[in-house]
């Protein structure tokens, strides 16, 4: 009877795993190594440019530019940043690289904008921003780059939604994001802008799930379908007519979920978890892969060399 019982335990055993495997085998997607970066950050700002994949900034005073060439799977560097900056926003447009707000001395919010020229290897300053932030989202429509959200020199979230204008080298107000937070991903998905996560006020135990989307041509937003996890911290990227959505803390720990928007349906999906959950970290997609990198492994300031691809 002993033995009986022991096989039946056994087998219920491997009847649940394999129903696991299976399971996890029925989540789309699927990740691989990149080489890792060569130095371990949290709190960077991500973009891609004309096929390569630039980080700046990071948590602990990092000013080294680090550009990624997928094609060659190595990493090189630029001329450093001008400052040290953590929780800043990077955009790619017309071939350069964009740096808007973020963190200086400490925990000040910063108005600084930069734009970097690969073929020139310099840094240039910009226009400032209007409204000072760190912890701010950025992505780009119609060759502008929208600034949303973030905290303010008050040290309270900010509505500020302000576009930047690379030709006229001038910003402009738009209309304030509903749900002011900050560590949020703005994604631009067929014509319009995602605001997605983030927190109140800096405090990583009143994460939100809230997904708000703004017609630029309405300058209007409104409220979609609720990201399934609440989370900050995170990064979102466009592949195709859906945005994906990685990782973020919370004080419970940090998160591997990875999903997907499809505003057509209105609809999540979830997708392949992350092989190192990861908070702080950027993300950025070339050739349909999306390279997840950096950011830290647990809650508060831990970092990584990550370099993980995730091909939906």
């Amino acid at each position: 009877m002993t033995d009986r019982l022991a096989h039946a335990h056994i087998a219920a055993a491997l009847l649940a795993g394999l129903l696991l495997h299976a399971a996890a085998a029925q989540t789309p997607g699927r990740w691989s190594n990149g080489a890792p970066m060569p130095s371990a950050r949290t709190e960077v700002a991500v973009a891609e440019v004309s096929g390569r994949i630039y980080v700046v900034g990071g948590y602990n005073g990092e000013r080294e530019l680090e550009i990624y060439d997928p094609a060659a799977n190595s990493w090189s560097r630029g001329r450093a940043f001008p400052h040290t900056v953590h929780h800043a926003a990077a955009v790619g447009l017309g071939g350069k690289l964009y740096v808007v707000g973020g963190y200086v001395d400490g925990w000040m919010p910063s108005d600084a904008v930069f734009a970097y020229d690969p073929a020139a290897d310099t840094w240039t300053a910009l226009a400032p921003m209007p409204t000072p932030r760190g912890a701010l989202a950025a992505a780009v429509h119609d060759g502008r780059i929208h600034a949303v959200s973030g905290v303010a020199p008050t040290r309270r979230n900010t509505v500020a939604h302000e576009v930047y204008d690379p030709v006229a080298n001038r910003w402009t107000a738009r209309a304030d994001i509903p749900t002011p937070r900050d560590h949020l991903a703005l994604a631009t998905v067929v014509g319009k802008l995602y605001a997605v996560g983030g927190r109140r006020n800096g405090s990583y135990s009143q994460n939100l799930a809230v997904n708000e989307a703004y017609d630029p041509a309405a300058d209007r937003w409104e409220a979609r379908a609720p990201m399934p996890t609440a989370r900050s911290g995170i990064a979102a990227v466009t592949v195709g007519d859906h945005f994906y959505v990685f990782g973020g803390e919370a004080p419970s720990g940090t998160f591997a979920e990875v999903e997907s928007y499809d505003p057509a349906a209105n609809t999540w999906a979830a997708h392949s978890p992350m092989p190192t959950p990861r908070h702080g970290l950027g993300a950025a997609a070339v050739g349909g892969r999306i390279h997840v990198i950096s950011g830290g492994p647990r809650p508060g300031n831990t970092s990584s060399a990550a370099n993980e691809i995730f091909a939906p």
